[in-house]
């Protein structure tokens, strides 16, 4: 009896700690004004969906968020994928969705991308 509790004890505990390690505040940051203006600046726009719980969408954040740092003339913009509006706007069905604009044109679009490394090497032709 004492060994089964124990079991769902440690279970618990791992499901908590799993989930933890993917938790990243997800906001929605995208807004078309600023969109529009970062584009009329000259500037590489990187747009993700994400989704509540989804632990792609949170590997792709944590590597869009080093992006920032790691590139200059780059805005990142996220929305949640249920924002109709936005996903209508971008025509974006899926969460974990990554676009790449530059010149006021759509140069990459990919679903489900969270190698640091592909994402990189996306922007890096972009710029």
């Amino acid at each position: 009896m004492l060994k089964i509790e124990m079991k769902k004890i440690f279970t618990i505990l791992f499901l908590i700690i799993s989930f933890s390690a993917n938790a990243l505040e997800k906001k929605t940051t995208f807004d078309n004004e600023l969109f529009q203006k970062a584009q009329s600046e000259g500037k590489v726009v990187v747009v993700s969906s994400w989704i509540k719980y989804c632990n792609s969408c949170a590997s792709q954040m944590k590597v869009l968020n080093k992006v920032k740092n790691d590139f200059d003339n780059i805005e990142y913009f996220t929305f949640e994928i249920t924002n109709r509006e936005i996903s209508d706007l971008l025509k974006v069905q899926y969460q974990t969705t990554l676009l790449i604009f530059k010149d006021n044109k759509e140069v990459y679009r990919s679903i489900g991308e969270i190698s640091r490394e592909e994402i990189y090497k996306a922007i890096k032709s972009s710029i």
